[in-house]
C-alpha cells in the first residue's frame, strides 16, 4: 500500500518532527518520507482533512470485548469495529470473559482470532484462576503465549497473600500484576458514591475508603515484594495523594484512571440512567480536580476506556439491579478532549505511548524508517454519537445524540489504512 497524509500536525513526543505541520509519505508498512510538501503525482491515496493532526497508534489498556462467552454483548471481531472508530491500532483486553483468560489455551484462542487485523488485540491474563481470588493462575505459561500483564479485572483480590505471592511470582519471570482496588467488605456493590448525591437517591453509597485501604495494602504489597505493580481505575482524591507519595519514595509503580471519572460527576446519577452506573463509581467534583492535576504533574500515568459492553436486559432495570459498565473506547478521546485539561501532547503520552511503555509493547513513532502505526484524528472536530455511528453489539452508553468535541478519523497499522 502507498499513501500520503497531507499537511498533518504531529503529535510525538519522541519524533524530531513533533510540532511540525508535514506530509507524511507510508509505503508498504513503513513511513517512507516526512517532509512539509512531498508530491502526490501517482499515489492513488491520499488523506487529507481540516485540522488533520497525526500521532503514534492509540492503545487502549482496559477494554472488555466479552469474548468468549458473552458475544450476545461483544464479540472481538465487533470489538475491533469499535476500537477502529474510537481511532485505537491497539487493545489490551481484560480477562472476564467465560471460560475466564486464566491458562495458555484461552489466551491463544485471544491471539489466533485477532491475528493479521489491523487492530492489534493483546490478551490480560487472569491473576487467579476462574478469577476466584483462591489460587494462582498459570501466569508463565500464559505470558509465554503471550499474555501482557495479570489481572482479576474488576474483582478486587482481597487476599493479600495471594497477591503478594503473585507478586513474586510475576517478578520471576518479569510480569506485571494489575490491581483494581475496592475493599468489598466496605462497598456496596451499587456503584454510587457515598456522599450527598447517595443521600439524595436514597442509595448506600459507596465510601473512597474502600478504594483507598485497598491502594495503601497494594503499595505496602509492592514495596516489600520490590515487585512492579500496576493500580488500575483510581477514582478518589485520597487514592491519587497515596500514589503519588508512593512515586516519590521510588516505588515501581504505575496507575491509570477511566476516562469516565475524569468526565462526569456522581450529580448526573440523579436522573437514574443505568448508563452513568461505572465501577468505580462517578464521584465528587474534589476527586475529578485531584484526578486531572494527577494527570498533569505524572502521578496517573495512563487514560483507559474501561469499554464494558452491556445487553438491555443488564441495563434497562432498577439501578440497584442494574450492572455497571459503559462502552467507551469510540469516545475515549472525545472525553479527554474535552475534560481532561491536559496538552494535546500530554494526552498522547497517556494514551498511546504509557500504555505500550508499562506493558513492554514496542512503541510506535513517526520518523523516517519506521513502521506506520497510527492514529490521525481532529482536536477541533465537533460530532453527535448516534446509534448508527455505534459500532459495538451493545449501546450502553450515557453518550448517545450528545455533542462531542475531538474527533478520531482513522487508523494507520499492518499496512492498511481504515477510516474511523
Amino acid at each position: 500500500m502507498q499513501l500520503l497524509v497531507k499537511s498533518a500536525t504531529i503529535v510525538d513526543p519522541n519524533s524530531p518532527h513533533k510540532g511540525k505541520v508535514q506530509d507524511v509519505l507510508i509505503e508498504n508498512g513503513i513511513i517512507t518520507d516526512i517532509k512539509a510538501k512531498i508530491p502526490q503525482g501517482g499515489i492513488k491515496k491520499v488523506i487529507e482533512s481540516a485540522d488533520l493532526h497525526l500521532s503514534p497508534g492509540w492503545f487502549d489498556m482496559q477494554a472488555n470485548f466479552c469474548d468468549p462467552g458473552f458475544e450476545y454483548k461483544e464479540d472481538l471481531h465487533s470489538g475491533m469495529k469499535a476500537a477502529i472508530a474510537g481511532g485505537f491500532t491497539g487493545v489490551a483486553v481484560v480477562p472476564s470473559t467465560n471460560p475466564t483468560l486464566y491458562s495458555k489455551t484461552q489466551i491463544e484462542y485471544i491471539i489466533n482470532k485477532t491475528s493479521g487485523e489491523i487492530v492489534d488485540v493483546h490478551p490480560i491474563g487472569a491473576l487467579s484462576q476462574k478469577l476466584e481470588g483462591k489460587d494462582i493462575a498459570e501466569m508463565y505459561d500464559m505470558k509465554l503465549s503471550g499474555a501482557v500483564a495479570f489481572t482479576d479485572d474488576i474483582h478486587p483480590v482481597m487476599n493479600a497473600g495471594l497477591l503478594h505471592r503473585a507478586l513474586l511470582y510475576s517478578k520471576s519471570f518479569g510480569g506485571l500484576i494489575i490491581s483494581r482496588c475496592n475493599d468489598t467488605s466496605l462497598a456496596t456493590g451499587l456503584c454510587v458514591n457515598e456522599g450527598n448525591i447517595s443521600v439524595q437517591l436514597g442509595l448506600k453509597g459507596e465510601p473512597s475508603i474502600a478504594e483507598e485501604i485497598m491502594v495503601t495494602r497494594e503499595l505496602f504489597l509492592a514495596e516489600y515484594a520490590e515487585a512492579r505493580l500496576h493500580i488500575s481505575s483510581i477514582s478518589t482524591e485520597g487514592s491519587v495523594g497515596l500514589i503519588r507519595n508512593a512515586k516519590k519514595k521510588g516505588l515501581p509503580i504505575s496507575t491509570s484512571v477511566n476516562a469516565y471519572n475524569l468526565a462526569f460527576e456522581d450529580s448526573e446519577l440523579l436522573g437514574w440512567d443505568t448508563n452513568f452506573k461505572v465501577s468505580p463509581p462517578l464521584r465528587g467534583k474534589n476527586d475529578i480536580k485531584a484526578l486531572r492535576k494527577a494527570l498533569a504533574d505524572g502521578t496517573i500515568d495512563v487514560i483507559c476506556s474501561d469499554h464494558r459492553p452491556e445487553d438491555e436486559e443488564n441495563k434497562k432495570l432498577e439501578f440497584d439491579l442494574a450492572t455497571p459498565g459503559m462502552l467507551g473506547i469510540q469516545t475515549l478521546y472525545s472525553l479527554v478532549n474535552m475534560h481532561s485539561e491536559l496538552p494535546l501532547a500530554d494526552i498522547i503520552a497517556k494514551i498511546a505511548i504509557n500504555p505500550r511503555k508499562i506493558l513492554g509493547l514496542e512503541i510506535p513513532t513517526i520518523n523516517k524508517g519506521a513502521k506506520a502505526n497510527l492514529t490521525l484524528f481532529s482536536p477541533s472536530a465537533e460530532w453527535v454519537l448516534e446509534k448508527k455511528d455505534i459500532h459495538s453489539q451493545s449501546y450502553n452508553t450515557p453518550l448517545l445524540n450528545k455533542k462531542l468535541k475531538g474527533k478520531p478519523l482513522g487508523i494507520i497499522n499492518h499496512d492498511s489504512y481504515m477510516a474511523s
